[in-house]
């Protein structure tokens, strides 16, 4: 298994396909990630199905691969088994050599040093023959309940994104797919409810399950707990009926504000991949908007 990195777009006179630091995995038969797309990534996948050692490519996206942004792109290719893979933290810093077998320059022990010390991330750089980064860990926790069509659809959508940490719920483990992305985390829970008090304070919800009774009881738990943000699968009527009864179980008007109802983009229809769509271009909208929790009254009576 190979991974190509992008390094640098100097001197691009156009949008670049990626940022600097796009990423991909490749192995035969399968690829995860992209850098961009076009012959330059087709050209990527080949090389770095064939090597067995690290290398770097610099390459003019003009001249050299007929793509209209121009500039040039340096590329890092990296082999990874089993046994390499051990050595890649978790988190932090992560600096290796790659072309050369020379100790660890002082730019990298500085590195290091102020990520031990303050937790500063490392920006990618690749100098004296080493590259370093920092290991990305997802930013934004993303729960979504139920795990039928629409929800399928949500997470098929969503999943490829690497700033959403998402847990996905339902019922029984029956109900979810045969296959199921490695970054999800799945949680089967006969009363999903009970989950809330476990949910990170700063995570946000997309209610989707097959019942209006767990969906009352989910929407009921959230509002007595901070979230980022809830989402809730209905129509205009589904949701008055809900706004009535959270409302005599004690939540306030400024608590219910909180959720939105119906979800998604109303415009784009009501197929699942349509309504997906619909909260996928919402949640990164809002998720690009400096935010505040959205917090539980604590005068709500149980």
């Amino acid at each position: 298994m190979a991974r190509s990195r992008g390094l640098s777009w100097p001197q691009c006179t156009d949008r670049p396909p990626r940022d600097v630091g796009a990423s991909m995995l490749v192995w035969p038969g399968g690829q995860s990630g992209t850098i961009g797309g076009g012959e330059l990534e087709r050209e990527a996948s080949s090389t770095a199905l064939g090597i067995s050692e690290p290398r770097l490519l610099h390459r003019a996206l003009g001249p050299d691969l007929g793509q209209c942004c121009g500039g040039h792109v340096s590329l890092a290719f990296e082999p990874f088994t089993t046994a390499s893979l051990a050595h890649v933290p978790e988190k932090g810093v992560f600096a290796r050599p790659l072309d050369t077998a020379t100790p660890a320059p002082l730019w990298v022990e500085s590195a290091r040093a102020q990520h031990r010390s303050r937790g500063a991330p490392a920006e990618l750089r690749y100098a004296d023959g080493w590259l370093m980064e920092t290991i990305h860990q997802p930013r934004h926790p993303l729960w979504i309940w139920g795990a039928g069509h629409v929800g399928r659809a949500v997470v098929d959508v969503l999943s490829p994104l690497p700033d959403l940490a998402i847990t996905w719920v339902d019922t029984a483990t029956s109900r979810f797919p045969d296959h199921i992305p490695p970054n999800i985390t799945v949680i089967p829970a006969t009363s999903p409810s009970l989950l809330a008090p476990h949910v990170p304070a700063n995570a946000h919800h997309l209610i989707l399950t097959y019942s209006h009774t767990i969906d009352l009881a989910l929407c009921d738990a959230l509002l007595r707990r901070p979230t980022a943000s809830i989402g809730l699968i209905g129509s205009a009527t589904k949701w008055a009926r809900f706004r009535s009864r959270l409302t005599a179980m004690g939540h306030s008007a400024e608590a219910l504000s909180g959720i939105t109802c119906p979800i998604g983009d109303p415009a784009l229809g009501k197929h699942p991949q349509a309504i997906a769509l619909g909260v996928g271009h919402r949640l990164l909208t809002e998720l690009a908007q400096p935010q505040q929790p959205h917090l539980a009254q604590k005068e709500q009576s149980a």
